[in-house]
């Protein structure tokens, strides 16, 4: 198995109000291809600041991130934006969709950006999984929580990443939807030889996964 990212060290300290707060003491992890990992905690436990430091959101204190054993985190905001924009993709609980692009356009938008043909193929598979055919001329304000997280999760796939981050993935979906959801990250990751890595405060999600870690007042510690 090859590791596809990896914490050396990290910490993350927040000054507030004269106080240093250790948000994240020591963490050493690492994800390899076809990991699904969970992670779980309390709110305010270090869970974001974890996914935010892993993703390049944010730099850390001390230590660094490797992304395929090069270097991630001590990149400039410039070439950090470019390797995660390449090599990471991001399903957040707001969805993060674009408010004047129609749905299509939304997955489309990376080959936009990149000056790339399309990939129909991994195009029309996702949107069969993710049951979103209905939805692609739509805008994201005329869709439902439920439906814009399945789309989100779509945008988030369908540039082939190396590691997938997921910040409650399935918190606007009902429990068929979720678990249908998480099996599709599951068979992703493994089919692919992706590494993702998913908070959650649904615990009944860790069955899927092959890793399960916990974050309590910002120590990470492993489950399973």
């Amino acid at each position: 198995m090859s590791c596809l990212i990896e914490m050396q060290g990290i910490t993350k300290d927040f000054i507030q109000n004269d106080e240093i707060i250790h948000a994240l003491k020591e963490t050493n992890f690492s994800a390899e291809a076809g990991d699904l990992i969970a992670v779980i905690g309390p709110s305010g436990s270090g869970k974001s600041t974890f996914l935010t430091i892993i993703g390049g959101l944010q730099s850390p204190t001390t230590g660094k991130v490797l992304i395929d054993g090069k270097k991630f985190s001590q990149l400039n905001l410039k070439d950090r934006s470019k390797v995660r924009f390449e090599k990471v993709g991001f399903i957040l609980q707001s969805s993060n969709l674009i408010p004047f692009l129609k749905i299509a356009d939304q997955l489309y938008l990376y080959n936009k950006i990149k000056r790339t043909k399309p990939n129909h193929e991994r195009f029309n598979l996702l949107v069969e999984k993710l049951d979103i055919k209905k939805l692609l001329k739509k805008y994201p304000h005329e869709l439902s929580g439920g439906e814009r997280q399945r789309v989100a999760i779509a945008k988030a796939l369908y540039h082939d990443p190396t590691v997938i981050l997921a910040d409650e993935p399935t918190a606007s979906l009902d429990t068929k939807r979720a678990f249908e959801v998480v099996k599709l990250l599951a068979r992703e990751t493994k089919e692919q030889g992706k590494a993702t890595i998913m908070v959650t405060h649904d615990e009944r999600l860790t069955e899927f996964c092959n890793k399960v870690y916990q974050i309590v007042d910002g120590v990470m510690t492993r489950k399973k």
